[in-house]
């Protein structure tokens, strides 16, 4: 392996490199070793993400989905597969996507229990205005529950060629989110930046 997961992070998602149709990721834990293997089937009307334990895809982890064909204010329902439990929904908030992407994170009920927000406002309109400052200044993300308490950042790394997106946990945040909801989202999140790209 190449990398080393950053220190202070639990999770890293990292694009694959060679995948002709759809795209794929790989899942490294703190210890740099494959978790999960996230797979984004090519030619889908809806969003279609299947995470697996590895590559043969024998075991299934969590599914992400939408019932709505655009996406610029889908709600995606992320579900644990070995007991058809829905974790939560993300819901892209339509237009101030396009500014600086903010998703609300919501119960499995469709109660809002927290936000996923791009790290600063001028930041996202450079990146998307100045295509330099995308590479040079790589996004962040921060995970907030309602009540404002920190629940993990994700942070992607300097790299021109391989999508890498860090995932790290603050205390006392899973109390608030769902630690395989917050993972789950990172995954969705890569997959959606990777096709902005």
């Amino acid at each position: 392996m190449a990398f080393q997961v950053a220190q202070g992070e639990s999770f890293t998602i990292r694009r694959k490199v060679f995948k002709l149709f759809g795209s794929a990721f790989h899942i490294y834990d703190a210890q740099n070793n494959i978790v999960g293997y996230c797979k984004q089937k090519a030619f889908r009307l809806r969003e279609d993400l299947r995470i697996f334990t590895d590559e043969s895809c024998s075991a299934e982890l969590f599914r992400i989905g939408t019932q709505q064909i655009l996406d610029i204010g889908a709600t995606y329902t992320v579900t644990r597969s070995v007991d058809s439990a829905v974790l939560g929904m993300l819901k892209r908030k339509g237009m101030k996507s396009l500014i600086r992407d903010e998703w609300m994170i919501l119960s499995p009920e469709g109660r809002e229990i927290g936000l996923i927000q791009e790290d600063s406002g001028a930041l996202a309109i450079l990146r998307r205005v100045v295509e330099l400052t995308a590479a040079l200044v790589p996004q962040k993300f921060n995970v907030i529950a309602s009540d404002g308490t920190p629940v993990a950042q994700y942070r992607q790394h300097f790299n021109p060629f391989v999508f890498r997106l860090g995932v790290a946990y603050f205390a006392g945040g899973e109390q608030r989110v769902n630690q395989q909801f917050v993972l789950a989202a990172a995954c969705l999140i890569g997959a959606i930046e990777g096709r902005q790209k």
